[in-house]
């Protein structure tokens, strides 16, 4: 689990740990690293931590020929039945947001910053000019119920939150047009054809309230 946390613990630390020193010299990784390296990284820490969250997973603690623990990637994550997933197989768990947050704030007691959180579907635009996405707000929504109960219950200090995103684009997870984020909708396909129009849907509406209302009117 530590090596999860490896890129992070050193932009805040400012020092490798002692388990990557041990990983690398298990791996035969030889890193070179001079005085001046050392005085960077101690004077370069962040003031702030910035993430993405959009799902969560399982880990399974059994798979053969890992003594180390050794960081797999992704090779070690399962599914969870016990959460709803999205058109992608992205499991939905808004309570991990909640976990995240709290996490990271006892781990490295720095501001937080969510840079991105959304829900990617196929979006239908009907003949009242609207893409009826009530399955985004309700993801929204509870994400950032969350995220207010991380901040009021559990005293996290967070900075802002990002929505992923404004207006409909390219996935850059899947390379889809017809994995949709925003709140407003483009009339594009995965091949480029379309009017390029741009309507905006009903979570449009909705989470300009949530803005305008500081989130009273979740």
């Amino acid at each position: 689990m530590q090596k999860r946390y490896y890129f992070t613990d050193v932009h805040v630390h400012g020092y490798y740990p002692n388990h990557i020193l041990k990983f690398w010299d298990r791996k035969g990784i030889k890193i070179d690293i001079t005085e001046e390296d050392t005085k960077d990284l101690g004077e370069g820490r962040v003031d702030y931590i910035g993430f993405s969250y959009y799902m969560s997973f399982a880990i399974d603690s059994h798979r053969p020929n890992n003594p180390h623990y050794d960081y797999l990637e992704t090779e070690d994550l399962i599914k969870n039945d016990y959460v709803k997933a999205s058109e992608w197989g992205w499991q939905i768990d808004p309570e991990g947001l909640r976990y995240s947050l709290n996490w990271f704030t006892d781990r490295y007691h720095l501001p937080l910053f969510i840079v991105e959180n959304g829900f990617g579907a196929i979006d239908q635009l009907e003949e009242d000019g609207m893409v009826h996405d009530d399955y985004r707000i309700e993801y929204l929504g509870a994400h950032i119920k969350e995220m207010i109960k991380a901040v009021d219950e559990d005293g996290v200090e967070l900075m802002g939150y990002t929505p992923w995103g404004c207006i409909d684009l390219v996935s850059a997870g899947t390379g889809e047009m017809r994995k949709r984020y925003g709140f407003i909708y483009v009339d594009k396909d995965d091949e480029g054809n379309g009017t390029y129009q741009r309507s905006p849907k009903l979570s449009f509406n909705w989470y300009r309230e949530v803005i305008s209302s500081n989130g009273e009117s979740l």
